[in-house]
C-alpha cells in the first residue's frame, strides 16, 4: 500500500524530533562567550553536563519551554543588538525566568530579566500602579543590556559582568578583584562561580535549539495609544481578552493606561522586525471563544512546565540550605535511599521528613526528586493543574508545594483511584459541592518524544522493535509495580507487554537506567 504524502511528512517530522531529543548536547572543552574563549576542565565539564542533562530530563516540558524561547528570542536578540550588547547574553534570560513574564524569585525579583524594583528604576524601567516594565520583553531586555554594559565597563570582562548580574557590581568587584580585567581566555574549574557555570549549561542546552521546529506563530508588536481596555483591543486585533492579558502582563490593572505603548499578541506567519503602528481598528475573522479556550489551556500547560520552581545554588541541590523549591526550603535526592538515611543527610528527624512531604512509612526516596524541609503551603501559587498520565495526588502535591490533605480537600478526592488523566484540579479555591471536575484532552506519554542514550554514551535511535503501543489502546488509568530484588527494566517491561523506553518515559528514569528495590513504577497497560 502506498503511503500518502501527509502521513509520510508526519512520520518524518516525529522521526526527526525523536532523533533531536535522543541527543543531549555535550559540554565542550572549549567554547566562546561574548568576546572570550572559555576553557572548561574535565571536572567542571561533568558538573555543567549534569545541569544540561537536567534541562533535558523531560523532553515534553523542554519543548514547551523551547516554544517560549522561540517566541520571545527574536525580540531579545533585536534589543541586545540595538544596545550593542553581546548576542550571547540572550541565554541569560532563559536562565533567569524561563521567559515567564510574571516570574517572581524568592528575593522578590520580577519579570523576564528578574529585576528588583530599585534596580529596575535605575535602568529606566517604569514600575508603578499602572505599568510594570519588568514584565515587558522589550523594555526589560533594554534594561538588562544597559545594566550589564555598565558593569562590563567597570569590570572589563564579560564573565565577571555576567556574574555581577547575580551578586551586584560591588559583590563582583569584591569577589573577583582585578584578576580577570582585560583577560580574554577564561579557565573554568570546580572553583569557578556557580552562576557562570549554570549560564554555560543554558547556553549549551539551547544554542542548537533556537528556531528548531519553531511554529509559524510570531509575537506581534503594535504601537497603540491609551487609555484603552483589553476588551476593546481584543476586538480590534481578533484575539480574546484573556489572550491579551496573558501577553501583556506589564499592564498591571489589566488595561492600557494613557500614552503610547507597545501591545503584544500571537499571530501566525512572518511579522515585521519592528513594531507596527496601528491608528485605526482592524478586524480579523478569528473565533474569540476558541482563542480564549486555547489561551487558557496553554496557560495551564505553562504551569506544568515551570513547576516545581527551583532557585538558589542548584549545583549543590543535594545539600540542605542550598535551594528553594516553590519558595520553600528543599533538597534534591542525589541517590535512591531510605527515609531514615535521607533524613540524617538533610538534618531532619525521619518522622518530621515524612510529615513535611506527606510520605507513607516505608516509601523510598527516589533519585532526582525534590523534597521539602519546611512545611508545604495550604494552596499553590497557580489556580489549576491538568492531571497528566502517570501522576498521583502525592506527585502533584510535591510539584506545587501544596499539602496533600489540602489538595484532596479542595477537589473532594480521596485516593489516586479517582484520578483520571485530563482532570483539571483546583489548587487554590475548593471545588464547589456537586460541581463536576472538568476533564480536557491530554496526550498519552507514549506519544511524547523520548531521550534514548546508548550504553556507550553515544546517541542511539529510537527502538524499532518491539513496536510502540498505540496511544488509543493504552489505558489512561495507571497501575503500579513495586521493584523487587534482581528485577531490571527489561524484565519489568516484558512482564507488562510494554517497551523499556515507555517504562522510562512514564517514570522519568534517566539514561543510567537506575531503579531501586521498593521503588513504585507507574505502568500503562495496553
Amino acid at each position: 500500500m502506498t503511503l500518502r504524502l501527509p502521513s509520510l511528512l508526519f512520520l518524518t517530522f516525529f522521526s526527526t524530533l525523536g532523533a533531536l531529543w535522543a541527543q543531549i548536547p555535550q559540554v565542550p572543552s572549549e567554547m566562546e562567550f561574548a568576546d572570550l574563549i572559555v576553557r572548561i576542565n574535565p571536572q567542571a565539564k561533568r558538573e555543567i553536563q549534569l545541569d544540561v542533562d537536567a534541562l533535558y530530563r523531560n523532553p515534553t516540558y523542554f519543548k514547551l519551554k523551547n516554544d517560549r524561547v522561540n517566541l520571545f528570542m527574536p525580540i531579545v536578540e533585536r534589543e541586545l543588538r540595538k544596545q550593542g550588547a553581546p548576542d550571547d547574553l540572550k541565554y541569560l534570560v532563559i536562565q533567569e525566568s524561563g521567559l515567564i513574564a510574571d516570574a517572581v524569585s524568592t528575593s522578590n525579583a520580577v519579570g523576564f530579566w528578574q529585576f528588583k524594583q530599585g534596580t529596575a528604576e535605575e535602568v529606566g524601567l517604569r514600575v508603578d500602579g499602572q505599568i510594570d516594565e519588568r514584565k515587558n520583553i522589550v523594555t526589560s531586555t533594554q534594561g538588562a543590556a544597559k545594566y550589564l554594559k555598565k558593569h562590563q565597563a567597570v569590570l572589563d570582562n564579560w564573565m565577571t559582568a555576567l556574574v555581577s548580574y547575580q551578586m551586584g557590581l560591588g559583590g563582583a568587584k569584591s569577589y573577583f578583584g582585578n584578576q580577570y580585567s582585560g583577560k580574554k581566555v577564561i579557565e573554568v574549574d570546580r572553583n569557578s562561580h556557580w552562576y557562570f557555570k549554570k549560564y554555560l549549561a543554558h547556553k549549551v542546552a539551547y544554542e542548537g535549539q533556537i528556531s528548531v521546529f519553531a511554529s509559524n506563530q510570531r509575537l506581534a508588536e503594535v504601537q497603540i495609544q491609551g487609555p484603552a481596555t483589553f476588551s476593546t483591543l481584543a476586538k480590534r486585533f481578533g484575539v480574546s481578552e484573556d489572550h491579551l492579558k496573558e501577553y501583556n502582563k506589564w499592564a498591571v490593572n489589566g488595561k492600557v493606561p494613557a500614552g503610547s505603548h507597545t501591545l503584544f499578541y500571537i499571530a501566525a506567519g512572518s511579522l515585521p522586525v519592528e513594531p507596527a503602528i496601528v491608528t485605526t481598528p482592524e478586524k480579523k475573522n478569528s473565533n474569540t471563544s476558541t482563542s480564549s479556550s486555547s489561551s487558557a489551556a496553554s496557560s495551564v500547560y505553562k504551569q506544568a512546565d515551570s513547576y516545581p520552581r527551583i532557585s538558589g545554588n542548584t549545583t549543590q541541590a543535594g545539600k540542605p540550605n542550598q535551594i528553594k523549591v516553590n519558595d520553600l526550603d528543599g533538597v534534591q535526592a542525589s541517590t535512591a535511599t531510605t527515609q531514615s538515611q535521607f533524613a540524617d543527610r538533610v538534618g531532619l528527624r525521619e518522622k518530621k521528613l515524612r510529615k513535611l512531604n506527606d510520605l507513607e512509612p516505608g516509601a523510598r526516596i527516589e533519585t532526582g526528586k525534590y523534597y521539602y524541609t519546611e512545611k508545604k503551603k495550604a494552596k499553590a501559587d497557580v489556580e489549576t493543574h491538568i492531571v497528566q498520565p502517570g501522576e498521583t495526588l502525592w506527585s502533584i502535591s510535591q510539584k506545587y508545594g501544596i499539602r496533600l490533605a489540602s489538595l484532596k480537600s479542595k477537589n473532594r478526592i480521596r485516593s489516586d483511584r479517582e484520578l483520571k488523566a485530563g482532570m483539571v484540579l483546583q489548587l487554590q479555591e475548593p471545588r464547589k459541592r456537586g460541581e463536576e471536575i472538568q476533564i480536557v484532552p491530554v496526550k498519552n506519554p507514549s506519544s511524547a518524544p523520548r531521550t534514548v542514550i546508548a550504553q556507550n554514551n553515544t546517541p542511539a535511535p529510537a527502538q524499532a522493535s518491539p513496536p510502540p503501543i498505540k496511544e488509543e489502546k493504552t489505558s489512561s488509568n495507571p497501575s503500579y509495580h513495586v521493584v523487587n530484588q534482581g528485577e531490571t527494566l527489561f524484565a519489568i517491561s516484558r512482564k507488562y507487554g510494554i517497551t523499556v523506553e515507555q517504562l522510562k518515559s512514564w517514570n522519568n528514569i534517566g539514561s543510567n537506567n537506575l531503579i531501586s528495590i521498593g521503588q513504585k513504577l507507574v505502568i500503562f497497560q495496553p
